[in-house]
């Protein structure tokens, strides 16, 4: 039985390695078809694509997604003095 797959070598510093890996354990695939589905949308235009959408969200909808990370920021912010509050063993 013959594949028409091609084996290659890739020379990774360990970190990298670890990031992808790491990166397509989160999507489900193995290493090897997560750089198959990088390299694909790479030269595809999926990425330009996506990119692309992505830019022109910011564009229209900019201020408000500041706006709404500015209350949300606002609203989960930790109380003024809790840290030293916490911190404190005072008699």
């Amino acid at each position: 039985m013959s594949s028409s797959k091609k084996q290659t070598q890739l020379r990774l510093e360990p970190d990298v390695l670890a990031a992808g890996k790491d990166a397509a354990a989160a999507r489900g695939l193995d290493f090897n078809r997560y750089v198959e589905r990088l390299i694909a949308e790479d030269t595809s235009g999926a990425r330009a694509a996506g990119m692309a959408a992505a830019q022109r969200l910011i564009d229209h909808h900019g201020d408000f997604l500041a706006d709404l990370e500015a209350d949300l920021d606002a609203q989960y912010a930790p109380a003024p003095n809790a840290r030293g509050a916490a911190a404190c063993a005072c008699p």
